[in-house]
């Protein structure tokens, strides 16, 4: 009889995931809201035959090193910057992601703080609990219109297309910079292909979708923060280090932009002293911005569902480094699982 494949999971998932992954292996769940210590992951590794992690869980050569056993990494998240991709190739162990799931609700977030920090809604609340609101005025706490103005996408992949869409349904003109035209796109949403410089000086609100890599840690920095209008928002729910928080915190200060709202940091979470908390021209949450309940609980079914497919010797359909894949179903064969080809 085969041996009950063994997993480990880096937090407790909603809805009915672990029971359903429980049907098929051998569980074990970290409950601490925080994420596992490192000697826990080191210790829970050594025993995997895989792990489900979140984002906020580093998975390194060193982890890799001390699972021996490791098939699959199924990450609950769209990107897998947490991961040492090149090493898990080398290791045939496969890493998979959750797409395709989380883009319109990202979407609808993102354009919530966009909207938020146009309108300055954040400092009105504020405004209104600190009981400053003594009557109504012509000049008290004016924003800026959302219909009608022009909205820069940064990254035209699931979320960026989205954002995109809502953006033409408030009349906006909607630019894009990708890596690549999108000509579909264009044509059936009307959307404008421009370069990065020629979008950052034309924009009244720039959202930026791009993933994390090198060529985009601190893309938006000092020089991109000065080609934006003064009167200019900036929107980020993409990753922390895409932007310079430095020189955001400088063009906010000096009202450089006008406004930023931003759900991901560098740092994550975003120290207590950090002197952006101190501006009232930005609006920081949590990285939430996925985190409606459903779209929450399909992410956590589609990771349970790449660790059980990878189990069964068959190569989930979300798998990122395809490139270990050959030596990946030689080693499930020597551990006599049926591979799939």
């Amino acid at each position: 009889m085969a041996e009950t494949p063994r997993v480990y999971v880096t937090r407790e998932l909603p809805g009915t995931a672990l029971e359903l992954l429980a049907e098929d292996a051998a569980i074990r769940v970290w409950s601490g809201e925080l994420p596992p210590p490192r000697e826990v992951l080191l210790e829970a590794a050594a025993e995997a035959d895989a792990l489900l992690t979140l984002l906020t869980d580093r998975i390194d050569r060193q982890i890799m090193a001390a699972a021996p056993r490791l098939r699959v990494i199924s990450n609950m998240a769209v990107g897998y910057d947490n991961i040492d991709i090149e090493e898990a190739t080398r290791r045939a162990i496969l890493v998979t992601n959750t797409p395709g799931i989380l883009a319109k609700t990202t979407a609808d977030f993102a354009f919530a703080l966009l909207l938020a920090a146009a309108r300055r809604v954040v400092e009105a609340d504020r405004y209104t609990r600190e009981g400053r609101w003594q009557t109504w005025g012509p000049q008290i706490l004016l924003g800026h219109d959302v219909h009608d103005a022009t909205l820069g996408i940064v990254g035209l992949g699931g979320v960026g297309l989205e954002v995109a869409k809502r953006g033409r349904g408030f009349g906006m003109r909607v630019l894009y910079h990708d890596s690549s035209r999108k000509l579909r796109e264009e044509r059936r949403y009307g959307l404008a292909y421009v370069d990065l410089d020629q979008l950052l000086g034309e924009s009244d609100f720039v959202s930026l979708h791009v993933p994390l890599t090198a060529e985009t840690h601190h893309l938006i920095g000092e020089r991109a923060l000065a080609t934006m209008k003064p009167t200019a928002v900036l929107v980020n729910t993409a990753r922390g280090a895409v932007v310079d928080q430095q020189a955001l915190y400088r063009f906010l200060k000096e009202r450089r932009i006008a406004a930023a709202a931003i759900d991901v940091t560098e740092e994550e979470p975003i120290s207590p002293s950090d002197p952006l908390l101190e501006l009232d021209n930005i609006i920081m949450t949590p990285h939430i911005a996925s985190g409606s309940v459903g779209t929450r609980l399909r992410m956590a079914l589609m990771a349970v569902e790449n660790v059980q497919t990878a189990l069964r010797g068959q190569v989930p359909a979300h798998c990122v480094n395809r490139a270990a894949v050959r030596r990946w179903r030689q080693t499930m064969r020597s551990r006599d699982v049926s591979v799939a080809t």
